[in-house]
């Protein structure tokens, strides 16, 4: 008798080891109609609750061309009153033990049942393998100074996932029961994910939020991650992470927080997936991911969704793609220290910290929201202000781009953060290489006070030049409270100069205007990131006037560069090349060039002609 069992036994394991192992995946050509699952979310708190999903079909071509979506009718816990839920994209749904998808996509506001799109997980896994680094040639450009319409524009013209692959019913493929329609794969789009921005002023933040808000996110003023719940296990160690619990994608922490929540679809090993449908369509990407904490619901007929905030970083998002974001549980990225200080003529000193993703897109807008925040929220926000910008962004191999003007007037703060980001903006969008920005450090001196000022006259004393001398020149500035200014700058006459000289004395925006102009001098294409960096380290600032000494020479411009004095050999071999379109006679040539640093924005030009004696 023992042998006939161990006989038998001996049978079934071999018979075992023939059959397939199960999958842990439900694969969408074995659902059905009818078929009912159970999905997990966290709705408030972090407890896993589940709710019941009835399978309604399969929907063949609506977020991309053969690809499916899975739709089903939600039900339990507070879906009857909140329908589909903003933040809980990514929920994950389970039949008969094995992992269908997670639930992703609703059929837009006012619904009056918790229909829901599902994104199958073998999907999710499939597109999360691609890899590679994104390219700067490839991104689109932040238009600054930034306005809620530029941002707009910005937006959609690189992230146009929102919208539906099908735009006709036709084109959609329907397998399911009695009365689904294709029309409903028109209907769809990606449950909205909550935007937490924390430390931010409303005013300040408006135009971002309403550029995000458009773009299928709910932002939510919410608290500082310090004061979350720590999620500990029964050892008193962290809670592993879990499918259905809430997670989050940091963009900028510290003393300004801003990152999206949804919820975690699956983990294997190391390997999370979440949301089930883009964070922003980005492709390979390299930001935090956090644990997050729901605090609650709430409820609306338009669009419910869950207040939510960021925690401590658990890993790496390294994949934005059209059916998940996807990273590894562990350390997270390198981000940018920004540190800005802000000194008030009220004799107050602040000191705020954050760190920011590196991105294209995202580190000049969070630098540039970063400054207008700070700066409106504790000086003045309506009427005359001066802020006197200095610091520097760090550029690894490349040493610094340095920050040094003065910005006055109804809206300097806008001025200031444009100053700074403008700069970065061109670095990150440069055609070169990829660049890697290793800090911003900025000191800002405010004041209530307008600091403008308007150049009136410039004149010498006396009226007899000699060639080879050095002359005085002065030159009168009316504040903009109508105080006078006088400040001198001595100016070199060559010994070669003959007839009439001119100098010239303008603030920087004229005598580009002027160069362009008279010169044909164009603003110059920088040839590598070196040459980049000087450009933007030698650009013109609004507390200068910058002094031209010019004489009547034969000159041109020759491949874009000025040359003067010329010889008239040189001249001639020039002229007769004219055809090839490189060469530009000129008039005028600049002898001599000086600035002028001052206390205040300068504004106006003014020309001195002088007689040379002989």
């Amino acid at each position: 008798m023992p042998k006939l069992l161990a006989c038998a036994l001996g049978l079934l394991l071999f018979a075992a080891a023939g059959l397939p192992a199960q999958s842990r995946t439900f694969p969408v050509d074995e659902l059905k109609a009818g078929m009912v699952g159970v999905g997990t979310t966290v709705f408030e708190g972090d407890r896993l609750d589940e709710f019941t999903v009835h399978i309604l079909g399969v929907l063949r071509n609506v977020i991309g061309p053969r690809r499916n979506l899975i739709l089903a009718r939600l039900e339990g816990g507070p879906l009857a009153e909140t329908g589909v839920i903003a933040g809980m994209s990514g929920s994950p749904v389970y039949i008969d033990g094995r992992l269908v998808g997670a639930v992703s996509y609703s059929l837009g506001q006012f619904s009056k049942e918790p229909i829901a799109g599902i994104t199958p997980i073998d999907e999710m896994i499939e597109a999360a393998t691609f890899a590679g680094p994104r390219r700067a040639a490839a991104r689109v450009e932040l238009q600054v100074p930034i306005t809620p319409e530029g941002l707009r524009a910005s937006l959609r013209q690189a992230f146009s996932w929102a919208r539906p692959f099908a735009d006709n019913p036709a084109d959609v493929q329907v397998f399911g029961g009695a009365g689904l329609h294709a029309g409903l794969g028109t209907l769809l789009r990606p449950i909205a994910t909550p935007l937490t921005l924390g430390g931010f002023d409303a005013g300040a933040i408006d135009p971002l939020a309403a550029a995000f808000r458009d773009q299928g996110f709910v932002p939510i003023l919410a608290g500082s991650a310090a004061a979350l719940p720590q999620a500990n296990g029964p050892s008193g160690s962290p809670r592993p992470l879990r499918p259905g619990d809430p997670v989050g994608v940091a963009l900028m922490s510290g003393d300004l927080e801003l990152g999206a929540t949804g919820t975690v679809t699956d983990i294997e090993g190391n390997r999370v997936h979440a949301f089930g449908h883009p964070f922003y369509g980005l492709g390979p990407t390299q930001f935090p991911m956090t644990r997050a904490y729901v605090h609650t619901l709430l409820p609306s007929l338009a669009s419910s969704f869950k207040i939510a905030s960021t925690g401590e970083v658990i890993g790496t998002f390294q994949q934005d793609r059209a059916t998940t974001i996807a990273g590894t549980l562990g350390p997270g990225p390198a981000l940018i220290p920004v540190r800005i200080t802000l000194t008030s003529d009220r004799g107050t000193k602040k000191t705020f910290n954050m760190a920011m993703v590196n991105d294209q897109l995202f580190t000049p807008l969070l630098t540039y929201v970063s400054i207008v925040n700070t700066l409106t929220s504790y000086e003045r926000q309506n009427g005359m202000a001066s802020y006197v910008v200095r610091g520097t962004a760090s550029v690894k191999k490349y040493g610094n781009v340095a920050f040094e003007d003065l910005f006055t007037g109804d809206q300097p703060s806008i001025g200031a953060a444009t100053y700074v980001v403008a700069p970065i903006n061109f670095l990150l969008r440069n055609a070169f290489e990829d660049v890697e920005l290793e800090r911003v450090e900025l000191e800002i001196d405010a004041s209530e006070q307008p600091r403008s000022a308007t150049l009136e006259r410039v004149w010498i004393d006396g009226n007899r030049i000699r060639p080879g001398a050095t002359v005085d020149l002065k030159v009168l500035l009316r504040t903009y409270r109508g105080d006078e200014i006088t400040r001198t700058v001595s100016v070199e006459i060559p010994a070669s100069a003959r007839g009439t000289v001119s100098i010239m004395v303008a603030d920087g925006t004229r005598l580009s205007q002027w160069e362009a102009r008279e010169l044909q001098i164009q603003p110059l294409q920088a040839r590598g990131l070196p040459q980049m960096i000087r450009v933007l380290n030698n650009a013109r600032k609004n507390n200068r006037l910058y002094v031209r000494l010019l004489g009547r020479d034969g000159g041109a411009v020759v491949k874009g560069e000025s040359l003067s004095s010329l010889p008239p050999s040189v001249m001639a071999i020039l002229e007769s090349d004219r055809n090839g379109g490189s060469f530009k006679p000129l008039q005028n040539a600049v002898l001599g060039e000086w600035e002028l640093a001052t206390e205040h924005a300068v504004n106006g030009s003014r020309t001195l002609s002088l007689a040379i004696e002989e």
